[in-house]
Order: structure tokens, then C-alpha cells, then sequence
């Protein structure tokens, strides 16, 4: 029952792909063709691909994509899924007709689970809803003055980073010891801070880890119920184990979850009845507790703000920490780049340097030649591939090619910031691509990460409508954390590494095959 594989669940979804799609009028003809791809036949559309693309998807998507071009269509389930390769029809899309291509394609039933049905950010319908949360996360929790006031918890989590990645370096043997679980610690990191701006900073070691175990555990694992989104009608009842699974694994993480915000409730209203004087930190929790649906005039309920706040986590975390993880990389294998950059900062640090400062908030402004290598590690290693999918509102032909309203629509990432078209050698590890003059008048190349009206040449948050919210809040943690994880130690390869590998595998985001395990040695004046 369990074996994917079989040949008769194979034909039994086929046949029922085949009779579903003929009752909702999708198999139709059209003036304009769909984009070319791989051969769809009427019952088993292109299940052939589907072990290929499940197993490694980037690569599937990239062979295919030197085959059949820019803007191809592939068909593993009910609906054709259309990707676009190419930068200028992805801003053709995404900017020129930002509007018909802000919507979400209607959720799989798993992702309909983790998303409240679509009531959340990230899978939400482009609509009145997905405006008033997309605008109370963006102006009460990312806005600048409201990122200035997690100032103290950066500062935290960034001392607690380096005293794990101290201890962990510290060896009878330095000329061989290396950090093994650097990924860990960077990922501990983020949802450490994530947390702490979702429920406000009052949790302890133990109440994180807790939260974190039960946000991984879903996430690892959500994969392996793909199967359950073929024809639910009938994977449902053949993995009925796996569904019931599923359902018991979003149950524990609102088990989790739910007390917190329960508690923070608890604790707004009780300083609100002593008058409210106290310092208090806005969390992210505080903002949804408050938040009214206008169309139901209603609040949130506890489920829902649970999908919002998981939403948050897991959006900040993997992502930053993948990208921190890539971009450490690259200052390893190139220590001619690591070495301008701390120059760099030892330049604006002056005297500081003495002081055994960190590098603050406020040096980042000063310093563009570590936005350069940012902004270069999101280019050539962007830590998602693929963004949610994307569903017009309207029929559209782009490129000759049909884009229907009951597809979805997917942008390669990785393709559009590697076009050689815009980049010179665009699989080098080049931050000086991103800057312009030397010495005193070197400034930093307007290059927008979120795409201008004139072009796409990368696109790490996504662009257009449906852009990442949180893209400020992540540039602030690469470059604070990138700048202090170079201003406090010297990064080596390990002894007995030739070179870094920067093969790539894709698990929750796009990861190193062979996590990366520095030698790290403490600068100088850190030593004491």
C-alpha cells in the first residue's frame, strides 16, 4: 500500500487525473499553445518525471530548461506548472503585469493544512485579507523603527554565536580543530532571534528549543506527504497511515505553539490593566492578537495566528541561515576577499578596535563592500531556488506561449541571478561586480534586489507583488552577522581540504552537499 512506485496506483491515479481533468474542462483547446515540455499523454501526463523531479528537483528543472527554453510547462499532477527561466520575460511577468500575477494557485492539501486554507502570507489569495496581514507584518514588525527596537536582541544572540563557535574551536590540536556543526549554530541562531520577535523576549534556552524541534519536525518531514496531494480523494484513503500522520504532526506544533501565544495575551492584558508603563518590546504575536478581519469583523483565532506565527519562523530561519552558511563558503575558498572585507571594517571600526566592539548596527551603513559580497552570495547561491508558485487572474500569453488561470506559474531563481547576459563569469564568486571606484570613492553599484522598473538581474525574495516582506529585516542579519563573524575570527579552510566544495543539495532550502566545517582562529584582539 505504502510503494509509490506501484504500477496500479500508477494507472488508478492516472485514469482519475484523466476523468477529473475532463470534468473540470481543463483538457481544452486554446488559440495559443501552452509552453513546450516534456510529452504529456492523456492518462499518465509526465508521472515519468515525477521520481526525477522529487529526488532533485533543480536539476530535472535545469535539464529540462536547456531542452525546451526560457518559459517551459511541466505536468506531474492535475493542473500544468510553468516555469520561467528567463529575466526579462520573469519582469514582463512580474513587474509589467504585477497585478494579473500577484495571485496563489488554490492549495494542495497539505499545504492547505499547514496555511489555515490559505490564510496566511505566504499561500494566501491576493486579495483584501493577504493585504491587512501582509501590511500589519510589514509596518508594526519590519518597518526600520520597529527592526531598530530588536537592536538588544540581535546583540544577544550574536554573543551567544560566537561563544558556541569559540568553545567549539577550542582544541589541543588548533592546526586541525574545526567547527563540524556550523550549520547548526547558524541555524540555532536565527530562530533564536525569530522567536524572540514572534513572542517577545522573555523565553528561555529550554522553551526555544522546544519551539525549534517542533517547527523542524514538520518541516524536514512535510516531503514525504507529497503523495497525499495526487488525487487526494484517492491518496487519502491508500496512505490513509501518512494523511493521519500529517494531520497529528500540525497538531503537535499548535500544541507547542498555542500556549506561548496564549501567554503573551495573558501578559499584554495584565500590563495594560497596571497602565502599561513598563518598557515593553512589540512582538509579532502582540500585532496579530489585535488585528480584526474587517470583511468578518472578527480576530484571529488561535489557529490561524499559530499558521502566521510558523509562517514567520520558518521564513526567517532556513533561508538566513543557508544564506550565512554559502556566503561563509565563498570567504573561506577566496581568503583574498575575506581579507578586504576586514579591512574594510577595521577601517571604520578605528580606535574601536582596541574596545573589543562589535561591529553595530549603525557601521553597516559604511561599509559597501560587504553589502558586495551579500549581495553577490544571494546571486550566485540563492538559498530558494524556485518561489511559491504564482496563478494569474486572467488568461495571459507570454511569449508566444498560453499561461492559463488554472495553472501555476514558477520563476527559477537561481537561473535569472546566473544569466550571462547580465553577469560577466556569473558562476564566480565576484563581490567587486557590485562596486564601483576605489579607495575613498568606492560606492556600491545600485543593483536592486527586489527588481526595478527596468529590469530583473537577480530575484533571491522574489519580485513584484508577492516579494518577500522580510527582505530588509535580511539583508540587516547577513550583514550584522557576516560582519562580526569576520571581525572576531579568521575563517581557514580545514587542514586537510583542498578546497571547499560548493556542490549543492536541496532540502527545505538549497544547502552545501558537504556542510561546511571551518577552522576558525580568533583575531588578535579577541584573544585576551
Amino acid at each position: 500500500m505504502e510503494t509509490s512506485t506501484s504500477t496500479w496506483i500508477i494507472i488508478v491515479l492516472s485514469i482519475g487525473l484523466f476523468v477529473v481533468l475532463k470534468a473540470k474542462g481543463i483538457i481544452m483547446k486554446h488559440s495559443s499553445p501552452l509552453p513546450p515540455g516534456p510529452l504529456r499523454l492523456p492518462l499518465i501526463g509526465t508521472f515519468t518525471l515525477l521520481h526525477k523531479f522529487n529526488k532533485d528537483p533543480a536539476a530535472t528543472v535545469r535539464n529540462i530548461h536547456a531542452k525546451y527554453g526560457p518559459i517551459f510547462t511541466l505536468q506531474m499532477g492535475s493542473r500544468p506548472d510553468i516555469f520561467i527561466a528567463d529575466r526579462f520575460l520573469a519582469h514582463q511577468a512580474l513587474i509589467q503585469n504585477a497585478v494579473v500575477f500577484a495571485d496563489r494557485p488554490k492549495a494542495l492539501p497539505t499545504k492547505k493544512i499547514i496555511s489555515s486554507n490559505q490564510h496566511d502570507i505566504l499561500f494566501g489569495f491576493y486579495g483584501p485579507r493577504w493585504r491587512l496581514l501582509r501590511r500589519n507584518l510589514t509596518s508594526k514588525i519590519l518597518h526600520p523603527s520597529r527592526i531598530k527596537s530588536y537592536a538588544h536582541a540581535r546583540k544577544c544572540v550574536l554573543d551567544m554565536l560566537l561563544n558556541r563557535l569559540k568553545l567549539d574551536s577550542e582544541s589541543s590540536k588548533p592546526s586541525t580543530a574545526t567547527i563540524t556543526n556550523l550549520i547548526d549554530h547558524f541555524q540555532h541562531a536565527m530562530f533564536c532571534l525569530l522567536v524572540l520577535m514572534c513572542f517577545g523576549d522573555k523565553l528561555d534556552e529550554k522553551q526555544i528549543r522546544e519551539i525549534e524541534e517542533s517547527q523542524r519536525r514538520m518541516l524536514l518531514s512535510f516531503s514525504r506527504y507529497n503523495v497525499l496531494n495526487l488525487l487526494p480523494q484517492i491518496t487519502k484513503i491508500l496512505f490513509h497511515k501518512r494523511w493521519k500522520e500529517f494531520l497529528q504532526l500540525r497538531k503537535d506544533q499548535e500544541t507547542v505553539l498555542i500556549p506561548y501565544i496564549g501567554a503573551r495575551k495573558k501578559a499584554k492584558e495584565e500590563r495594560l490593566s497596571k497602565g502599561g508603563n513598563e518598557e515593553f518590546v512589540v512582538s509579532y504575536v502582540d500585532t496579530l492578537l489585535d488585528l480584526e478581519m474587517p470583511e468578518e469583523k472578527r480576530k484571529l483565532d488561535y489557529g490561524e495566528i499559530c499558521t502566521l506565527c510558523s509562517e514567520f519562523l520558518n521564513a526567517g530561519t532556513d533561508t538566513t541561515s543557508t544564506a550565512l552558511e554559502w556566503i561563509m563558503a565563498n570567504l573561506v575558498k577566496y581568503p583574498d576577499i575575506q581579507e578586504r572585507l576586514l579591512e574594510e571594517i577595521r577601517e571604520v571600526m578605528g580606535d574601536r578596535e582596541k574596545e573589543k566592539e562589535e561591529v553595530k548596527e549603525e557601521d553597516l551603513k559604511r561599509m559597501p563592500y560587504l553589502k558586495a559580497v551579500i549581495l553577490e552570495g544571494l546571486r550566485r547561491h540563492p538559498p530558494l531556488h524556485f518561489v511559491a508558485p504564482h496563478r494569474v487572474t486572467e488568461d495571459v500569453v507570454l511569449n508566444g506561449y498560453l499561461v492559463p488561470t488554472y495553472g501555476s506559474v514558477n520563476f527559477l531563481v537561481a537561473e535569472i541571478g546566473r544569466d550571462p547576459t547580465a553577469w560577466e563569469e556569473p558562476m564566480a564568486f565576484k563581490p567587486e561586480r557590485f562596486i564601483n571606484g576605489e579607495g575613498e570613492d568606492v560606492e556600491l553599484l545600485l543593483v536592486d534586489v527586489r527588481a526595478s522598473a527596468q529590469e530583473i538581474k537577480m530575484m533571491p525574495f522574489g519580485a513584484g507583488r508577492r516579494i518577500c516582506p522580510g527582505h530588509n529585516l535580511a539583508m540587516l542579519h547577513l550583514e550584522y552577522f557576516v560582519a562580526n563573524l569576520v571581525w572576531n575570527f579568521e575563517w581557514r579552510k580545514p587542514a586537510n581540504v583542498a578546497d571547499i566544495d560548493l556542490s549543492e543539495k536541496l532540502m527545505f532550502t538549497t544547502v552545501m552537499k558537504n556542510p561546511l566545517k571551518p577552522r576558525i582562529i580568533p583575531r588578535t584582539w579577541t584573544n585576551n
